[in-house]
């Protein structure tokens, strides 16, 4: 990072009360470096601009610290569906070397990206899932076997509850991450996140650092099994939300 860079970035993770070391500054150096030279020839991401990508994703993914609990060690693994350039997941990583952390995308050039980038920063008990998340919910090492389950501007509520719930365990729980008008997305999506298994025990408001932006943690703790049956086959979550 340059030194402009390094120091949005401090000046945003302290006002999260988050300390880093050296070596996790560094790692997060590299993975600027990396995502903004892909960024060139694969467009992985929106946000051009490092500040931008150090703002909006860096620090935005961090924020989703303030729901969990990983500082207690409740929690001991995380996935992360949908996770495009690998956030919020590597980030989060970055920060708690010990999480396990899998990463679920389908878009090849996006696995491509995060193959390279969790070899370029050495992360252990790294793991990258390739497919969609219809699939690998039906199967039985990967159905409700996660402590947290993470998620992204990747679909509206109703839907993403399908997605992720059903890879929750027990006590365990799923965090979206939402905009100032998820309010609209909750109200349709509460009979959803019953059905699945999901109970709604908190919605935390989040500024984002330096744009003072608002975002919303939901929060949903994993309370019974989900039926069998979900999620559906490929496609009909989004064609037939629940």
């Amino acid at each position: 990072m340059l030194k402009e860079e390094r120091s949005i970035f401090i000046r945003g993770i302290q006002e999260l009360g988050i300390e880093l070391t050296e070596e996790q500054l560094a790692n997060f150096s590299k993975y600027l470096e990396l995502i903004s030279l892909w960024n060139q020839k694969l467009n992985l991401t929106a946000q051009k601009t490092r500040i931008d990508i150090i703002i909006r994703h860096f620090i935005d993914s961090l924020t989703c610290i303030e729901a969990m609990e990983v500082k207690s060690n409740l929690y001991s693994n995380l996935l992360d569906v949908g996770t495009g350039a690998g956030f919020p997941g590597i980030p989060l990583k970055i920060i708690f070397p010990s999480l396990e952390l899998f990463l679920l995308e389908v878009r090849k050039k996006k696995t491509t990206f995060l193959a390279e980038l969790i070899t370029q920063l050495n992360l252990l008990n790294t793991y990258l899932l390739v497919g969609r998340a219809e699939v690998y919910g039906k199967k039985i090492e990967y159905r409700e076997r996660y402590d947290v389950v993470v998620s992204r501007a990747v679909a509206p509520l109703n839907i993403l509850a399908e997605y992720c719930l059903p890879f929750v365990r027990l006590g365990g729980i799923f965090i979206a991450q939402k905009g100032k008008s998820y309010t609209q997305e909750l109200e349709n999506s509460l009979p959803a996140i019953q059905l699945l298994g999901g109970e709604l025990v908190n919605i935390e408001k989040i500024n984002l650092p330096i744009l003072n932006q608002e975002r919303f943690l939901l929060k949903i703790n994993k309370i019974k099994n989900t039926p069998v049956k979900y999620p559906r086959r490929e496609g009909i979550p989004q064609k037939r939300p629940l």
